[in-house]
């Protein structure tokens, strides 16, 4: 299946997102450590910390005036509560990249200082977004606790007001979590469905190179079983002919007439013509994705076709095929086709000259048997015939499919090529 197919990405507006989310678009999946390298602050990131500023600075203002309205705190405390309020809106700036660190240390600021309520309240929105609850509520419990003895000694009232305002002051600080917690969880649905679509393009990645090495393979097998027996009958034929023409030069022989040489040139001819052609029928074959009724009906040949060539081949063929061949799958009488045209293509090969038994025999509702023999060399096994092994591998491939088995063996001085194939329901 060709790259182009899969839809696009769409464009994604990067100024409009929060810099976590652009970073996870950018990072390599191989480099997960990139996310923290790449992609500063967006224009969204900016204009959040403009934002956040603002509010830290307005909860400045507001507690500086709480500050001045009372009379009953010591200097230092006065002096040191704008201090330390300046300071935590200032760490707004690393509030991102430090949330735990800053929301501990302003939890304990907050204990002695009323203008950082709104720096708090920003920061504890940090932590919860980008480190969980598990570090943002016991923050922000440790917070409350600290921030208790100040908040009655600013705010010095009857117990019911001092009362509200620590009720007041929860409620805000967990609505503060709540928020940070909600974003954070819409921003772990959005990561993971970026992690699922990576990993699904990676999947279909792995599968469009799994086709294409599968495309390759079928493409490797066919030309195997086309090519292998078109040369080995070449083969044939010019070793004949090479040996007719040597032995007229010693004199062993009758020199050839115009006829004969033309007779044997004419076999060679047809037989890379029909070579050619059936790689053409292959290359066709492979060009469409799905084979029509036609086209697999073109590609299947008459076996008793292949075997009366290899005879006039010079090979003897003794064969017994079922009737029932033509009225099987075609499918099947390919793969039928192509274990017979291995057999005697091998036969051709290892053993030149030898007699080659082909039997194709069914019994209806059981199996199919199809078994190519061949005399092999007194002391042969299967690891001494050399390339026994080449076109059998796709061989083997085809019979499995069929729910089948291939077996090779030498025994009692024949070769045999031995498949058992279920009776096709």
């Amino acid at each position: 299946m060709p790259g182009s197919l899969r839809p696009a990405a769409p464009p994604l507006d990067r100024w409009m997102l929060p810099g976590e989310l652009v970073r996870a678009a950018a990072a390599d999946p191989r480099d997960p450590d990139l996310r923290s390298r790449l992609a500063p602050r967006t224009v969204r990131d900016w204009a959040v910390d403009v934002a956040v500023l603002v509010v830290a600075v307005v909860g400045f203002v507001v507690g500086l005036s709480v500050l001045e309205a009372a009379h009953d705190l010591p200097a230092w405390l006065r002096i040191a509560d704008p201090i330390l309020g300046v300071v935590a809106c200032v760490a707004l700036w690393w509030r991102r990249r430090f949330p735990a660190i800053l929301g501990v240390v302003t939890a304990v600021v907050a204990s002695i200082s009323n203008t950082a309520v709104g720096a708090v309240a920003v920061l504890l929105f940090s932590v919860a977004l980008h480190r969980g609850w598990r570090w943002a509520v016991p923050i922000a419990a440790g917070a409350a606790l600290l921030a208790a003895p100040y908040v009655f000694t600013l705010y010095p009232a009857t117990v019911g007001a001092q009362a509200l305002w620590v009720v007041t002051l929860t409620l805000a600080m967990l609505l503060v979590l709540a928020t940070g917690l909600g974003v954070r969880a819409r921003r772990q649905l959005v990561l993971a469905l970026r992690a699922g679509a990576d990993a699904s393009r990676r999947e279909y990645e792995q599968q469009l190179e799994e086709s294409r090495r599968s495309e390759r393979m079928r493409i490797a097998r066919e030309m195997h079983d086309v090519l292998a027996h078109r040369l080995s009958l070449l083969s044939v034929h010019a070793g004949a002919l090479e040996y007719r023409t040597a032995t007229a030069e010693t004199g062993a022989a009758p020199v050839m007439t115009a006829a004969e040489v033309h007779r044997a040139a004419s076999v060679v001819r047809s037989n890379a013509h029909q070579a050619l052609e059936e790689l053409g029928d292959v290359l066709r074959l492979l060009r469409h994705s799905e084979a029509t009724e036609d086209t697999e009906r073109e590609e299947v040949r008459p076996l008793p076709a292949l075997l009366e060539e290899a005879r006039l081949g010079g090979q003897p063929v003794r064969a017994e095929i079922s009737a029932r061949l033509a009225e099987m799958r075609l499918p099947l009488q390919r793969t039928v086709y192509r274990l017979v045209q291995e057999g005697l293509t091998n036969a051709r090969k290892h053993a030149p000259g030898a007699q080659v038994e082909v039997l194709v025999r069914d019994d209806p509702g059981r199996e199919i048997l199809v078994q190519v023999s061949n005399p092999a060399p007194v002391g042969v096994t299967i690891s001494d015939v050399p390339g026994c092994g080449a076109g059998l591998i796709g061989l083997g491939e085809r019979v499995a499919l069929h729910g089948g088995q291939l077996t090779r063996e030498v025994s009692y001085g024949h070769f045999r090529l031995r498949a058992r194939m279920p009776w096709p329901s």
